[in-house]
């Protein structure tokens, strides 16, 4: 089997997610120093905080210690290997994009739990009027780039990148 002619757009993808999410938290975590800060209002419905998760997506399966950490990063690895199998075989640009972004963020939030022992989240969206209010988990951008690959895999299979019938007369 040969590799997919959109190969090198995913590749790209992931490197490019890896890069500006690891970018990011470092800049935040080092110059921003948001540790020591108590939040940052960067709109009415966004603040930047600080958070680590030692969990995965919004927070479940909290693993505090090393042996569970370790299975998370184990978790991740096998998930962007079989990522990587399908992007080999992507069949269209949207495709192998959309597995770069989801790869690149798994790798992002995989290199944080080796790092730092736990995933670095910065970003809280909230809604608050007089008499209700919402909070949304606290998400990073390696979390914004997954949640966008899955969004445009769903797109392509729902809506796009199949050919029309042609009608025979």
């Amino acid at each position: 089997m040969t590799a997919s002619p959109y190969l090198r757009l995913g590749l790209i993808a992931i490197v490019a997610t890896l890069a500006i999410d690891q970018a990011f938290k470092v800049f935040m975590l080092q110059v921003v120093d948001i540790e020591a800060r108590q939040s940052i209002t960067i709109a009415p419905v966004l603040d930047l905080v600080m958070a680590w998760n030692y969990g995965v997506s919004f927070g479940l399966f909290q693993q505090e210690g090393p042996i569970g950490q370790w299975a998370l990063v184990a978790f991740k690895i096998g998930a962007v290997a079989l990522i990587a199998w399908w992007l080999y075989r992507a069949e269209s640009r949207l495709t192998a994009l959309s597995l770069g972004l989801i790869a690149g963020g798994a790798l992002g939030n995989g290199l944080d739990r080796v790092i730092y022992g736990a995933v670095a989240d910065f970003f809280a969206f909230h809604i608050t009027t007089a008499s209700w209010q919402f909070r949304w988990y606290i998400f990073n951008l390696a979390d914004v780039a997954i949640v966008a690959g899955v969004a445009l895999l769903l797109y392509e299979s729902l809506v796009g990148g199949r050919p029309h019938a042609s009608k025979s007369a």
